[in-house]
């Protein structure tokens, strides 16, 4: 990178345990994506660092990722090599991942406060049920098998479930979104709430959202079970849709969505 090429940076955390304030960070995978003047590009990569969590891996998460104690013992901790990876000499417009949250989290937790200050997040999840909401599912692996980017190595993107592969994969999502949204919009869009495609538990599991009769998104809305920030912004944003306000429609495959 010189200095001057306006990019993104993709990351991906591999960890010990479900819960940040319980384990600890096992790697850390990045991929950048560049915009020129032809347009957002893939930048050879992707590139990944075994790091020390503090503590001993949960079995359960080494039968995810396959990254074992024995891997990691002489591996520095993520808070000596995170700076050079997160504070770059040259600042990307922004950072992204899918589920970003995620990452966040996890960094929030094993990083001193001011190593991610000011940082901007793209959640390539959030995005893709904006921008592809037709999609059979919206996880990384899934869209890379059903949207199968241009460019994609087969060999660079396995396997899955480790940080650098995973960077890798998402990083070909954001330069397919880069190019139908600016960095802005992805922006914003990662500020709110998922815009869901298809209601996520319940009786109506699995069924579209904008398909269901006004009366269901209303019994939603009012069930005993909280139906949860993404399922009530949905419903919400579907419900103003459907009395005409300037709220954004619902694309079919490969349509821009129309902006908060």
């Amino acid at each position: 990178m010189d200095g001057t090429t306006p990019y993104v940076r993709v990351i991906d955390l591999e960890t010990s345990d479900r819960d940040a304030r319980q384990g600890g960070i096992v790697e850390i995978g990045w991929q950048d994506v560049t915009r020129t003047p032809d347009g957002w590009h893939v930048m050879p990569g992707p590139h990944a660092r075994l790091t020390h969590p503090g503590g001993p891996i949960a079995r359960w998460t080494t039968a995810i990722h396959h990254i074992t104690d024995q891997d990691v013992r002489d591996a520095p901790p993520i808070a000596a090599i995170a700076p050079a990876i997160l504070r770059p000499p040259a600042r990307p417009l922004a950072f992204a991942a899918h589920r970003a949250s995620f990452e966040q989290d996890w960094l929030r937790a094993h990083l001193p406060p001011p190593r991610l200050a000011g940082m901007g997040w793209i959640c390539t999840y959030k995005c893709a049920l904006r921008l592809w909401p037709d999609e059979p599912g919206h996880s990384n692996q899934g869209l890379r098998h059903s949207r199968k980017p241009r460019g994609l190595d087969r060999h660079l993107g396995d396997p899955a479930h480790r940080a650098g592969p995973d960077a890798y994969v998402t990083a070909h999502h954001l330069r397919d979104m880069l190019a139908l949204a600016p960095v802005e919009r992805l922006l914003q869009w990662s500020r709110q709430p998922a815009l869901l495609a298809r209601v996520p538990h319940g009786p109506l599991r699995g069924r579209r959202i904008h398909t269901l009769a006004t009366s269901d998104l209303d019994r939603l809305l009012a069930t005993p079970r909280p139906p949860g920030p993404d399922l009530a912004f949905t419903i919400r944003t579907e419900r103003a849709r459907r009395a005409g306000q300037d709220t954004p429609h619902r694309p079919s495959a490969g349509q821009l969505a129309l902006p908060l």
